[in-house]
């Protein structure tokens, strides 16, 4: 159950969309249940705002996700609010946000068992009493990081039950290499958003320093919005790529810069070693799930664009460390499978217990 429509790319609701796919495509009934409201405590204004977003998505079928092959077997359900009668009968039903947490976990039985998959700690979208409590829930609780399942220790206390070790799969066919990584070019890139949370502004001001001292630099942003105003005319900016597009824009760059100051997983950051990029990233718990300093990126606190530019000149000033630390990651990220991810979900769905950390 995810929370809103899938009309636009999100990190999150991609990964579940790959888990529904590659259930299906072992022989699973799947559907996904994206809903308008999915708070109910939420101010009479928003309640408003989420109910004729309802109707006009359901009138439009606008709520699809059309930038992602979804498999043709799982169906897409577009529903005003959590309530269960909107939801189908089943073995399992899985929520995937704090707020879809608390109605899962009164969901009666025929619905199936009820999961929790943690892909952040979602305290910058609800308050963190509340968020805490979602943890305690009669939920089994699959954290996508190691970072979370300490979160979820902490609010649940000694005698509380913890979370699953569930690492996010990679598309290893989506993204790879197509380009030397010796040869390339001193570009850098990155994600543009407009959450602060995510670093934005930290990255575009630590890319002006690099360029006050490698006046060659080019740099490359993507995202979902518009590009931020006032982009100087070496920075380029391509909104929404598709997947094909990205891969080729991965592979031409020799720097990727992840910037946020807190993160779930961190995909592009996974997506750019794939395609040979060397790793400038926050030090943030994300992040580190894939990132070892000097082993596969160069880590620096969030907030901190000075840091965040330094290392992104070491990486482009010595090409030897940058060639190396873009091999090694680009090494470190294929466990992350997403066969062996599905195969993992599988068996906790079946009600299997998992080794903490997977084999790599």
């Amino acid at each position: 159950m995810l929370p809103g429509s899938g009309h636009l790319p999100v990190g999150g609701f991609k990964v579940v969309y790959e888990y529904a796919g590659r259930l299906a495509a072992r022989g699973h009934q799947v559907r996904v249940v994206h809903v308008a409201q999915p708070d109910l405590e939420a101010p009479l204004l928003a309640a408003l705002k989420a109910r004729a977003r309802y109707a006009q998505r359901r009138l439009q079928r606008s709520y699809l996700p059309r930038w992602f092959a979804l498999h043709p077997a799982v169906e897409v359900l577009w529903r005003a609010t959590p309530d269960a009668r909107g939801v189908p009968d089943g073995d399992a039903v899985i929520a995937t946000a704090w707020q879809t947490a608390e109605w899962v976990a009164r969901y009666p039985a025929a619905k199936g068992r009820g999961f929790y998959l943690i892909q952040h700690y979602e305290t910058w979208s609800g308050p963190r009493a509340r968020v805490d409590a979602t943890f305690r829930l009669p939920l089994r609780k699959l954290a996508i990081a190691r970072w979370l399942q300490r979160v979820v220790a902490d609010a649940v206390g000694p005698d509380g039950e913890g979370a699953a070790y569930l690492p996010n799969g990679l598309d290893l066919d989506a993204f790879g290499l197509d380009s030397p990584i010796e040869g390339r070019e001193p570009r850098a890139m990155m994600l543009f958003h407009t959450a602060a949370w995510k670093g934005s502004g930290d990255g575009l001001r630590a890319l002006e320093r690099v360029r006050a001292e490698l006046p060659e630099l080019r740099a490359t942003l993507f995202g979902v919005p518009a590009p931020p105003p006032g982009l100087p005319a070496w920075v380029r900016y391509v909104q929404t790529p598709p997947p094909e597009v990205l891969r080729g824009l991965y592979n031409e760059s020799a720097v990727f810069l992840a910037t946020s100051w807190t993160e779930g997983w961190g995909l592009p950051g996974c997506e750019a070693l794939l395609c040979g990029c060397a790793l400038a990233a926050t030090e943030v718990g994300g992040h580190l799930e894939y990132a070892r300093h000097g082993e596969t990126a160069l880590l620096s606190p969030p907030k901190d664009p000075g840091a965040l530019a330094r290392n992104v000149l070491t990486l482009l000033q010595n090409p030897p460390l940058r060639v190396t630390l873009a091999r090694q990651g680009h090494r470190y990220v294929q466990r992350f499978s997403w066969e062996r991810a599905v195969a993992r979900l599988e068996a906790l769905l079946s009600g299997g217990e998992l080794s903490a950390q997977p084999d790599s």
